[in-house]
């Protein structure tokens, strides 16, 4: 299906990146704030509780609006093996990024983050068999040059990368766990071989999400059922995280099912200028010389990505 999917929408799958970039942006700035009341782990179960009614009415929407039915997935224990390898590691790299934005400033945790790229093309081409290009090898290690950048301490700019400090751990740790992620989802998508895309992502984000939401509810309940007690009470900020955690995922495992998740992760480092914005118009936030220009790098790359896709 991805082959055949990829020609007939074309561009399309660009689209639902930079959505997906945008969506995300929003779902980070609202867990950011929901990690100082609630703790790093229950703020990353909001985004999948919160977001489940959306993923649902999702699926509701694509089986009732066309005027003939799409048929039933066929799901396969391969499927299945490859979502919750991409919904546990996903869970991982949520709480990485969280605990990443408590080191730095919002924009540079989450590139830190995009350090995924280059391992989701390692990845990719070791489970999947995908190759990238040698231009898109060139704009995955320019972007990386750009993280380097970020990784100089504060009011140190000339000093040696201190990859030793807790923002760039936390960065890679993140960048690893969603590239692991990353490929797990582009596996479940290519095993579904659903007649769309937009269907394909629908039930892998409804699915993963309820792995997730089982398994983070059963943990707060055995070791901490007061927490569940103050998602509940900070539901606003929640259903916000939540809805656009989930409208971001909807988007991602559409591209994923459309082209390579190297190719689609490369292009979703735009989320980057998106945080940019957010962390300097919303969060009052500064950035150093030396942090504009790794920004800088990460979008010379994305130039480069899109100009070989």
């Amino acid at each position: 299906m991805a082959d055949g999917a990829g020609m007939q929408w074309g561009g399309w799958w660009m689209a639902l990146v930079v959505f997906a970039a945008i969506a995300q942006t929003a779902r980070n700035a609202a867990q950011r704030s929901l990690t100082r009341d609630l703790g790093t782990w229950a703020a990353t179960l909001v985004r999948f509780l919160y977001g489940l009614p959306l993923a649902a009415l999702a699926l509701v929407l694509l089986y009732t609006l066309p005027a003939k039915a799409p048929e039933i997935a066929h799901w396969t224990g391969a499927y299945f093996g490859w979502l919750a390898l991409g919904a546990f590691f996903q869970i991982a790299a949520t709480g990485a990024l969280l605990l990443a934005m408590q080191q730095r400033n919002f924009a540079v945790a989450v590139t830190l983050s995009k350090t995924e790229v280059l391992q989701v093309a390692l990845f990719g081409a070791v489970f999947l068999g995908e190759l990238p290009t040698y231009w898109a090898l060139a704009a995955m290690a320019i972007a990386t040059l750009g993280v380097a950048l970020l990784s100089l301490p504060p009011r140190q700019i000339g000093a040696k990368l201190d990859w030793r400090s807790k923002a760039a751990m936390y960065g890679l740790i993140c960048g690893a766990c969603f590239a692991i992620a990353t490929v797990g989802f582009r596996g479940a998508a290519l095993a579904l071989n659903a007649p769309s895309a937009l269907l394909s992502g629908a039930w892998g984000v409804f699915i993963a999400q309820c792995m997730q939401t089982l398994a983070m509810g059963a943990w707060f309940l055995w070791r901490d059922r007061g927490v569940l007690l103050r998602i509940a009470k900070a539901w606003r900020v929640s259903l916000l995280a939540g809805c656009m955690g989930s409208a971001a995922s909807l988007a991602w495992f559409s591209a994923y099912a459309l082209q390579s998740a190297a190719s689609v992760r490369t292009l979703g480092m735009v989320e980057v200028v998106f945080s940019y914005l957010v962390s300097r118009r919303v969060l009052k936030e500064q950035l150093r010389r030396n942090e504009k220009w790794g920004i800088a790098l990460m979008l010379v790359g994305i130039v480069v990505i899109c100009t070989q896709l």
